[in-house]
């Protein structure tokens, strides 16, 4: 876990230059705003996950924590620069709650995503594209995006970004298929039940990653 805190530490700082950096133009005044909503809305995220997690589960956990943080960055990244400051730490919260609930719903039904990126980056995505057509400003960033629909704006904002989700869900969906088809018709995609069980670790790279992990049998 010292390693997941610190691998996602320098994530949060590397979203200074992903979102900032996505203006293409030295502006101060659009990169310090969007510095201040990115860095809000991880904090609200990794807040709100920390809280909800405790409560749902009972106790802190800190993959919570670190997912909730990236989801706070995944849902703000679309609108950084088009919402208030307000409305970023209302984004990452909405998206710290999404992720917690996010990665027990798919421990539910038994999809296999360990790290949590389904509901980080998939559902994170599809309501922080949203986020644009509810909480977009058009005082924030005069003559971009319009007003959302929280501020009056109507839906046409809203249904442009759902289109947006659409398009892009249909045209990922259907390439990956179709990669992972052709991958499985030849070289498969997955590993044996024995090298599974051991580690991929061992059966990729012949070191084991942890060693503490190391399975033992008991002779009864």
């Amino acid at each position: 876990m010292t390693s997941a805190m610190t691998g996602a530490l320098i994530l949060w700082l590397g979203w200074f230059g992903f979102n900032p950096g996505s203006t293409m133009a030295a502006d101060p005044m659009a990169i310090s705003h969007i510095m201040v909503t990115t860095n809000l809305s991880a904090a609200a995220g990794a807040l709100v996950a920390t809280a909800v997690a405790w409560k749902v589960l009972g106790k802190p956990d800190l993959g919570m924590t670190i997912n909730g943080m990236l989801g706070g960055l995944v849902g703000i990244t679309a609108g950084a620069a088009f919402v208030s400051i307000g409305s970023s730490l209302v984004i990452g919260a909405i998206a710290g709650a999404i992720v917690v609930f996010g990665v027990l719903l798919l421990d539910r039904v038994h999809l296999d995503d360990p790290v949590g990126a389904l509901a980080v980056h998939g559902m994170g995505g599809i309501f922080g594209t949203l986020a644009v057509g509810l909480f977009a400003q058009d005082s924030v960033a005069p003559g971009t995006t319009g007003d959302g629909l929280f501020f009056g704006g109507g839906l046409g904002l809203l249904g442009s970004q759902a289109l947006g989700v659409l398009a892009v869900g249909a045209f990922v969906f259907g390439v990956s298929l179709v990669t992972w088809l052709a991958i499985k018709a030849t070289m498969g995609v997955r590993v044996s039940e024995e090298e599974e069980i051991e580690g991929l670790d061992v059966g990729e790279h012949g070191n084991r990653a942890y060693p503490d992990f190391v399975q033992t049998e008991t002779v009864a």
